[in-house]
């Protein structure tokens, strides 16, 4: 199985380890992203997440690897309301992550559109709040 339920540490450590420092020569992508967590969400919807998330490198060609873990210190982003005369800012904590190695930015390309990531959405919309914190590091 290649999905792991890490601990905070061990995915910071995995980030660093294989998507901000590459081997020479290598052109991956780590596909990473944070999120708010559904308070009230079923034990049931967080296993299906899991599963899920666990099944896609054997769904996803060229998706190599995906961790999924707690932050260690999570995220806080502010989404802003209101008018430009009045604005008002509703604080987000993005608590959780989920980082994914693909061969390359093309794989990353092809997985917005494929069946597989349509299947996994169902089950992620379960657990998280609207929104994400994305970013994407390019192996050099």
């Amino acid at each position: 199985m290649r999905f792991q339920l890490v601990h905070p540490i061990i995915l910071i450590v995995a980030v660093l380890v294989f998507g901000g420092v590459s081997r020479a020569g290598e052109k991956k992508l780590m596909h990473c992203f944070a999120f708010t967590t559904i308070e009230d969400a079923a034990d049931a919807d967080w296993k299906a997440f899991v599963q899920a998330t666990s099944d896609l490198p054997e769904k996803v060609e060229g998706l190599n690897t995906v961790w999924v873990g707690k932050l260690k210190r999570p995220l806080r982003t502010y989404t802003r309301s209101g008018t430009d005369e009045k604005p008002e800012y509703t604080a987000n904590l993005r608590e959780w992550g989920v980082c994914m190695e693909m061969d390359d930015a093309t794989i990353l390309e092809q997985y917005a559109d494929h069946p597989a990531h349509r299947d996994w959405e169902e089950a992620y919309f379960k657990v998280r709040v609207r929104g994400t914190t994305t970013y994407d590091i390019l192996g050099q």
